[in-house]
């Protein structure tokens, strides 16, 4: 059947129906503190969230990268914050190292750049992510607002994996990593 009919036979069934009004805003106004937000809604999401000081950074990733065989790094993560693991690609990585764009408190997301290397944001089973505090937002209008420059793509990543397509059965790191870490760098 051409396209042509099929848009019409829509046009026919709608007719008669009322216009429905637009809904106004989805959410209510969000109010406090957009890192206690954004920790609770990682929480939520099922990731793990810690606020760091920028001095104790690399301490904290060394801490959190100990036991792992090797690492696949970002590509925006500064030389000094990678840890002293092997670097492997990212499809052998146990664990990836990310620096987001920034992050949003009303989702719980991170947003990782294209640029970064998205191999090393989905392959490895471990995600860890950077993201300083200055780049965190109440909203994700304020987040866009604020950018200077968009990626070629944008990936907000608001948890770890997970898919319940078989058997309704929640199974983590299907499509990505089952983990998300978010150090938040103050």
């Amino acid at each position: 059947m051409s396209r042509d009919p099929i848009l019409k036979r829509v046009k026919e069934a709608l007719k008669n129906r009322p216009p429905s009004e637009h809904p106004g805003r989805l959410h209510l106004p969000l109010l406090g503190d957009a890192l206690e937000l954004f920790f609770i809604r990682l929480e939520e999401n099922g990731a793990e969230g810690h606020l760091v000081p920028k001095k104790e950074a690399k301490a904290q990733i060394e801490a959190l990268a100990e036991g792992f065989s090797g690492v696949s790094v970002g590509k925006g993560v500064p030389p000094e914050l990678r840890p002293s693991l092997p670097l492997l690609p990212p499809e052998e990585a146990p664990l990836g190292l990310s620096l987001a764009a920034f992050g949003v408190a009303e989702t719980g997301s991170v947003a990782l750049s294209s640029q970064d290397g998205r191999k090393t944001h989905l392959l490895p089973p471990v995600h860890l992510v950077l993201l300083e505090r200055e780049r965190l937002y109440l909203t994700l209008l304020e987040a866009f607002l604020a950018l200077e420059e968009l990626p070629s793509a944008l990936g907000l990543h608001s948890g770890p994996s997970k898919s319940a397509d078989i058997g309704q059965v929640m199974v983590k790191g299907v499509h990505g990593p089952g983990r998300l870490i978010v150090l938040v760098l103050d």
